[in-house]
């Protein structure tokens, strides 16, 4: 018995060690997904500081440079949702290859550029490139880890080089048009790029349908036009004003077709996103989780950055350099999230990290207009980081987690759709409050109060609908988690069941 017992438990141990070491194949295909997933979040950053240089050297107007991002924003949402269910079924491979080749090319495009209408071309093609680009690597990121740590350390990296990634954008923009050229924004890409599609084919494995397949195409052309229409909506009503009637146009437009598009889904006999899928508890409320994680905090970005310039008087370069206080918070919390996750389960990690990312922000609402309060912004910036990345492992633990392989590619579309339209909606909509509350004090208080004060409400306002989000992924999805821990005791408790003992024994 002692002899059995004892081999029981080595066996136990050494599936342990197996589980939590990575081959040197993981190790090289983990380097070359993360490298595309981080140089994706930079390229959706790197620009925002050299906007005004972009426009000199083109001869775009100030008020059109909003373009520069929304060219990007509006194909990276718009349809990665289509493009991760065709690399399901085309080949994850192929599609990560296909999507690397149009961002070296579209870079090398905007990088060279003479014209306002070469660049938006190109920002245009980057934005595709993306779209194709994100769902394929998540989807394969997750099919080369098995389920328990070896994926949870691999998402924890991901979720910290995506956080990251925003980050060193910023940076890297303000540094490369300072030093060098606005070019360089984009041409930096390249390199990059071209070494992984070089390496990508000989060392990633190919992944997609193994039969004939057939393409939703009503449910396809449905979603990326509900989705390219909401998300243009609100991006124009941003930054143009929400009075303009076109504004809520496309964006009852785009409801409109989104429930279009839920419709064709319960009666296609080849749905471009299983009603089956969409439905689950997990990967519902997951993606309601994602959604506040990247669109409530990429805001306090946005507000934190107009208040280190326009109430503090820092320049760009110092509010930046701020940003890396919070950034290394956010490397170390994709480092730790797995091991926490690994022990509370990935839907508490969800709610524990909203919880933190929405406290972190309400003592943001308290800053003032002496340069001492920066003291305030670095503490608790970096608190809602941790909080914030440890969200983005969690949610995609939690919306992908209960789903086989083949079913990979839209899951993680899913949650890349999930964030790019967090990324694209989230700013214009807080912006809104914190513009509201400014303008209405701004014949009572100079322009650095009333912008302060617009600032704290617009703080307080995220930070309790990030709270109110937790709150309810909590009622969702804990209670479950509750009772199927209580039935799996009551069931292990039963008279005649085998312990867990017996059966590894």
């Amino acid at each position: 018995m002692s002899v059995s017992t004892d081999s029981a438990a080595a066996t136990r141990v050494s599936r342990v060690v197996a589980d939590d070491v990575m081959t040197a194949r993981q190790r090289i295909i983990l380097v070359l997904l993360l490298g595309s997933q981080f140089m994706l979040a930079v390229d959706f950053s790197i620009l925002n500081v050299a906007l005004p240089s972009i426009g000199a050297g083109v001869g775009l107007a100030d008020a059109h440079l909003q373009w520069v991002a929304t060219a990007f924003a509006l194909p990276a949402a718009g349809f990665t949702l289509l493009f991760g269910r065709v690399a399901d079924l085309a080949g994850r491979r192929r599609m990560l290859i296909a999507g690397l080749a149009l961002l070296v090319v579209s870079s090398l495009v905007g990088g060279l550029a003479s014209s306002s209408t070469v660049l938006l071309g190109a920002r245009v093609g980057q934005g595709l490139a993306a779209a194709m680009t994100t769902p394929a690597a998540l989807a394969l990121l997750l099919t080369s880890f098995p389920p328990g740590r070896l994926r949870q350390r691999a998402l924890g990296m991901n979720g910290a080089l995506i956080s990251a990634g925003f980050t060193t954008g910023a940076l890297a923009g303000g540094l490369l048009t300072g030093l060098l050229s606005w070019r360089w924004a984009f041409l930096v890409n390249v390199p990059v790029a071209a070494a992984i599609l070089l390496a990508a084919p000989r060392l990633l494995p190919a992944g997609g349908a193994s039969g004939p397949v057939r393409l939703d195409v009503p449910g396809a052309l449905t979603v990326t036009g509900g989705l390219l229409a909401f998300v243009y909506g609100i991006a124009t009503g941003g930054n143009d004003g929400w009075a303009d009637p076109v504004v809520w146009g496309c964006i009852a437009v785009g409801v409109v077709l989104l429930a279009l598009f839920w419709r064709i889904e319960t009666t296609s006999a080849h749905p471009l996103a299983s009603v089956a899928i969409l439905r689950r508890r997990a990967v519902g409320w997951g993606n309601a989780g994602g959604f506040a994680v990247f669109a409530l905090e990429s805001s306090v970005v946005f507000l934190l950055t107009l208040y280190l310039q326009q109430v503090l008087g820092f320049s760009a370069t110092t509010a930046g350099l701020v940003f890396g206080v919070p950034g290394a918070a956010a490397f170390v919390s994709g480092l730790v999230a797995p091991r926490l996750m690994s022990r509370r389960g990935s839907a508490v990690s969800l709610v524990a990290g909203l919880v933190v990312q929405g406290l972190s922000n309400a003592a943001l609402a308290f800053v003032g207009p002496d340069r001492n309060w920066v003291y305030l912004v670095l503490a608790a910036s970096a608190l809602g980081f941790f909080g914030h990345v440890h969200g983005i492992v969690a949610y995609l633990a939690t919306a992908t987690g209960d789903l086989p392989d083949h079913e990979q590619g839209l899951a993680t579309a899913l949650t890349t759709m999930t964030q790019q339209v967090a990324l694209t909606v989230g700013i214009p909509i807080i912006s809104t409050v914190a513009t509201a509350r400014s303008s209405a004090l701004a014949d009572h208080l100079s322009a650095v109060r009333s912008t302060l004060a617009g600032i704290r409400l617009a703080l307080l306002v995220d930070a309790a609908v990030t709270l109110v989000v937790a709150a309810a992924i909590a009622a969702a999805l804990l209670p479950g988690r509750r009772s199927a821990s209580s039935a799996r005791a009551r069931d292990d408790a039963a008279p005649g069941t085998p312990s867990r003992a017996c059966e590894q024994g």
